[in-house]
């Protein structure tokens, strides 16, 4: 069967150093490593193809914004082989934790093993596009039931990568697993609908309510407006604004199968530096949250 043509990737800029240096034991919640391919292959069956991304570039990406502390996500490149995550987190395991992608039939044992490693949740993607999951290699959530009870054992969360106009119906499930649950990239709307929308609406309330996080990530997901992306800001001072206290930052390095213009992951972070003035918000959003999610020593 002719497969089709996989889109590759550009590869990622070179990072500017904020001007404003970060506090110490910041940390970057959401990046990727892929390969590098010969020794870590890609999916045969993949949505696209990353330019090789491997560990020395990513911290070396790390140290040159000033994050002494990251949490790598499984790509959907490399499918359910989350060997190049593991690899990293074997490599640093005092400054990198991990975000794993899982199979319903994976065994508890496994799992347990991960989280020796440094793994502290489990990725599910219900993200469509015209009716289809948009990423292949992604886990689809109804295999959440199944891991649940070792996951809340393990006291792991659960990130979602969804676009909120499918949080309304979504809720009632994702409250029914018991865990905390990351929604990834803001929810992933498109700017241009607006911060009144039922599902960013309802993202808000969960925020709110304290059993849901959300990553301050992937302005440049929602906006096509390089590189300042001012039509995301509203939705980021909107969380900020419902609850500090639930919410994580991440640069999204090396930005895979980006629309638009490829981001400064450094300028990223000077945006949420302009966007989240308060200082305390930043520290907490920074340093105390992904400690406590990610289980860094505080």
């Amino acid at each position: 069967m002719a497969h089709q043509m996989i889109p590759a990737c550009l590869p990622p800029r070179e990072v500017g150093r904020p001007k404003q240096p970060l506090p110490p034991n910041a940390c970057d919640t959401h990046a990727h490593v892929f390969g590098p391919g010969d020794r870590f292959p890609y999916a045969e069956d993949r949505s696209y193809t990353p330019p090789d991304a491997p560990l020395e570039k990513y911290l070396a990406m790390l140290d040159a914004i000033g994050f002494a502390r990251g949490v790598l996500v499984q790509g959907s490149a490399h499918g359910h082989d989350n060997s190049a995550m593991l690899d990293a987190l074997k490599r640093q395991p005092e400054r990198l934790r991990g975000v794993a992608v899982a199979d319903a039939d994976i065994s508890p044992a496994t799992l347990r093993e991960w989280n020796r490693l440094g793994v502290r949740g489990l990725r599910f993607n219900h993200f469509f596009r015209g009716g289809q999951l948009h990423y292949r290699g992604g886990v689809p959530l109804t295999a959440a039931e199944k891991l649940a009870p070792v996951m809340a054992e393990l006291g792991w969360h659960l990130q979602l990568w969804i676009d909120v106009k499918d949080l309304p119906q979504t809720i009632p499930l994702l409250k029914s697993f018991g865990l905390p649950v990351v929604i990834d990239h803001m929810g992933r709307t498109d700017a241009r609908a607006g911060t009144g929308t039922e599902g960013f609406q309802s993202l808000l309330r969960a925020v709110g309510d304290g059993w849901c996080w959300a990553k301050l990530s992937g302005a440049h997901r929602l906006s096509q407006n390089a590189p300042d992306y001012p039509d995301a800001r509203p939705f980021h001072e909107a969380l900020v604004k419902a609850n500090p206290e639930v919410l994580v930052w991440g640069g999204d390095w090396p930005h895979p199968r980006v629309e638009g213009e490829m981001p400064d992951a450094g300028h990223l972070l000077e945006l949420f530096q302009a966007w989240t003035p308060d200082q305390a918000a930043q520290q907490r959003i920074l340093v105390t949250n992904p400690a406590k999610l990610y289980g860094f020593p505080h």
